[in-house]
């Protein structure tokens, strides 16, 4: 009977029982942590048969094509990843679009706003903010795209990232607060480009990350830059907002006395 230091001799260098891993294998081992899709996925959702209509022949291929260009995208969707060394630097790019630090600093300015202008501009934005957070949880909610399967698998992203991937949120609030920002505060054309790169820069991070399809940001993008043009048409201005407080408290004080 062999001693179970012998055994465990007889296991080193990938050999166990007479067999031993090839290369390829471990390399495939080294590399399923990192995965951009889980198993199965890839020929479930984007396999072609000859006999489906030719729309749904198009819609896989174009699928496909998202696929294959969002996994070349994302080198840094882990530690292993080709540039993970500069995943920090990438994810804290994310964190500059993220809904939270915004509706804070926006808050911030309501609260601060030394005159009326910036007080409403900082209403406005506010408003623009919640106004993204909607429809962006609609359209997720109609659309009901998972996620790839990297970015489910991030133990941060357990609890920070939504479930759900079409459109990003991400793109959607850095075109429309590009655009915001161009439009009521930027007056200089440094601080143009700096916006334009920013919102830029927080796109290309979520596929840098493996958060997104190509297709998901692209939407985003677009759904942003036409939000901005929805919150111009329903701009609140201090006077209205004014006048709707004064006449609900009216409404109220009314009530008050005809119940005396």
């Amino acid at each position: 009977m062999s001693s179970p230091t012998s055994r465990r001799n007889s296991c080193r260098g990938g050999v166990c029982g007479g067999n031993r891993a090839s290369p390829s294998e471990c390399h495939r081992r080294r590399g399923s942590g990192c995965s951009y899709f889980s198993p199965g996925a890839q020929s479930e959702e984007y396999s072609v048969s000859l006999s489906q209509p030719m729309i749904t022949i198009t819609l896989r291929f174009l699928l496909a094509i998202d696929l294959w260009l969002s996994k070349r995208i994302g080198v840094c969707a882990c530690e292993e990843s080709p540039w993970g060394s500069i995943r920090p630097l990438v994810r804290l790019v994310e964190l500059s679009g993220h809904v939270v630090p915004w509706l804070i600093g926006a808050l911030y300015g309501l609260l601060r706003g030394e005159t009326v202008t910036e007080q409403e501009i900082m209403l406005n934005l506010t408003l623009a903010l919640l106004l993204d957070l909607l429809l962006v949880r609609v359209v997720k909610t109609l659309v009901r795209r998972r996620r790839p399967a990297q970015s489910r698998s991030d133990i941060l992203s357990t609890f920070f990232v939504e479930r759900y991937s079409f459109p990003s949120g991400h793109a959607t609030r850095a075109a429309m607060c590009a655009r915001f920002l161009l439009a009521q505060l930027v007056d200089t054309a440094s601080m143009r480009v700096l916006v334009l790169g920013w919102a830029a820069l927080v796109s290309l991070s979520r596929l840098l990350l493996a958060r997104h399809y190509v297709t998901d940001v692209g939407f985003g993008l677009a759904m942003g830059y036409c939000q901005y043009s929805l919150v111009e048409r329903l701009w609140v201005t201090w006077d209205c907002l004014q006048d709707l407080l004064l006449m609900r408290l009216g409404e109220r004080f009314n009530r008050i006395y005809a119940g005396l």
